[in-house]
């Protein structure tokens, strides 16, 4: 991927006549230094009806300065600072500039498969001056730009415009130089820029008429509105976990499917208020989805859990061959990473960004979405505690065995459905403080059947193991040691479950 770097700037425009902006006696500041100035032509791509610009992302190709390349710019929660990305510029192709793929990784969430069109013209005259420490290090940066703006129409330049603005950049320096400095900018006449970037100042009516993404709702007051509430949440997630997947971040995979798994749980959870004959394909696609996601990261969990179990066993019966055979899966990782990314840049998740796009759009919401949101809100949550409620007593009543294991697997699904739920719950102010509460019940559930669920998929990785072992001729005495190593715990986790449980049924939402 692209070099990542944190940008923190601020755009001024001439509120009146202007003069020269008195930047003696800035705290920190022991020089200003006038840099040589500079020619900058960049090129704006996008989609044709803007959606890069829409979630206020740009991304160019720039010529001229001294970070001449591609540039894509990402929101952050912090004011005034974006994520920029950069790329060098490449070579060309015969259609024209190539847009680095570690850059298209950052938005395909956004443009899936869609066509990336030369959208703005920005050449700009670019005069700077740093304001320098007492070791001649730059703090901060203004720049004096004199923007002429084109948009392409049918191939050729159309009309251009021209403006004038002044852009600070935090360099090195503590961020209070910025609002010092904005001080002295103030009384020189100029004021905070009402477009917040060059691009959208050259788009204009054109981005004010471009399709938005769809906002969640703007309150909780009835089922409906907590319910696309909790909704729009999760499908935000997926798209901000899709290119830290693509990244290889640590714990990225795992976070993008259980939103999805987050997802379908709503649906499920809130039938009531939602049509299934709309859900239940896009619960379909979130099933199919966390399938994918699953290829690798169910293969990193069983990993880590037998290399966990590996330094439990006596040095003398850990051997070399051994080790390998626990560890040697670096080209299963390969291979299930490459299938991942193959069905993550193809039509068929593309599609199911648009179909969850457009249910933010256009909710599917039944009559009983209408109702106040506390009473119905907290039957479903309710309903899936019951749910849950019958599982457990059920794998209680059992006896240990293969039986059992696949019950207390139902169990540990139901408990995660009622996890989820109660999370949602938690929009509606009347509910939050006890969906707060079961939340944390649930989850202490979940993660006890899970230690049990996880301990039956890591017995049969280890008589796989033990059978390739002894084809192999190799000794299979370890396997049987790990392989008790997880009977114990999965004996202590079906030991403890008559004690948790009782703590867990109980409280508000219960049912």
């Amino acid at each position: 991927m692209g070099k990542r770097v944190a940008e923190t700037e601020r755009k001024y425009e001439a509120a009146e006549q202007t003069g020269e902006p008195d930047l003696d006696g800035l705290p920190g500041v022991a020089d200003v230094r006038v840099l040589e100035p500079a020619e900058l032509d960049a090129v704006y791509v996008d989609t044709p009806d803007l959606r890069l610009a829409t979630h206020k992302i740009t991304l160019r190709r720039r010529t001229g300065g001294d970070d001449a390349g591609w540039h894509l710019k990402l929101p952050t929660s912090q004011a005034d600072t974006r994520t920029e990305v950069h790329a060098p510029l490449g070579k060309q192709g015969r259609k024209g500039p190539r847009v680095p793929k570690s850059l298209l990784a950052e938005v395909a969430a956004i443009v899936r498969d869609r066509e990336l069109v030369p959208v703005v013209r920005l050449r700009n005259t670019r005069k700077r001056l740093h304001l320098v420490d007492a070791q001649g290090a730059p703090l901060l940066e203004i720049a004096h730009d004199h923007v002429r703006a084109t948009v392409p129409d049918h191939g050729a330049d159309g009309p251009e415009s021209t403006w004038t603005e002044v852009e600070t950049e935090l360099l090195d320096g503590d961020p209070a130089l910025l609002d010092a400095v904005e001080k002295r900018l103030r009384a020189a006449g100029l004021r905070r820029s009402t477009s917040p970037s060059k691009l959208a100042r050259a788009l204009g009516d054109r981005l004010t008429a471009a399709p938005r993404p769809p906002s969640p709702p703007s309150s909780t007051g009835t089922a409906g509105d907590a319910v696309m509430t909790y909704v729009h949440e999760q499908v935000a997630a997926i798209m901000s976990w899709d290119p830290q997947v693509r990244r290889d971040e640590p714990d990225s995979v795992h976070q993008m499917r259980v939103s999805t798994r987050r997802l379908r749980s709503a649906f499920a959870s809130f039938r009531r208020e939602l049509d299934r004959e709309a859900t239940d394909p896009v619960g379909d696609e979130l099933k199919w989805l966390a399938g994918v996601l699953g290829l690798e990261r169910d293969r990193e969990v069983l990993a880590e859990r037998l290399r966990d179990r590996l330094a439990e066993l006596p040095d003398d019966i850990v051997t070399e061959t051994l080790t390998a055979r626990i560890g040697g899966d670096a080209p299963v990782h390969e291979g299930a990473r490459k299938e991942l990314l193959r069905e993550l840049a193809g039509p068929r998740y593309f599609r199911l960004l648009d179909t969850l796009e457009a249910l933010l759009a256009d909710p599917p919401l039944l009559d009983a979405a209408e109702s106040p949101a506390a009473p119905a809100v907290a039957e479903a949550v309710s309903r899936d505690h019951r749910r849950l409620r019958r599982r457990v007593e059920h794998a209680l009543r059992m006896t240990p065995g293969h039986e059992r294991d696949l019950v207390l697997h139902d169990a540990r699904k139901a408990a995660k459905r009622a996890r989820y739920s109660s999370e949602a719950a938690q929009a509606v102010p009347a509910l939050r403080k006890p969906a707060k509460k079961h939340t944390q019940r649930m989850k202490a559930v979940q993660q006890l059947l899970g230690e049990h669920q996880d301990s039956v998929i890591c017995r049969d990785a280890v008589l796989r193991l033990a059978s390739d072992a002894r084809e192999a001729g190799e000794d299979t005495f370890p396997y049987g040691v790990l392989y008790q190593l997880e009977r114990d715990a999965a004996a202590a986790a079906e030991n403890e479950l008559p004690k948790a449980w009782p703590a867990s049924d109980r409280g508000k939402l219960a049912g």
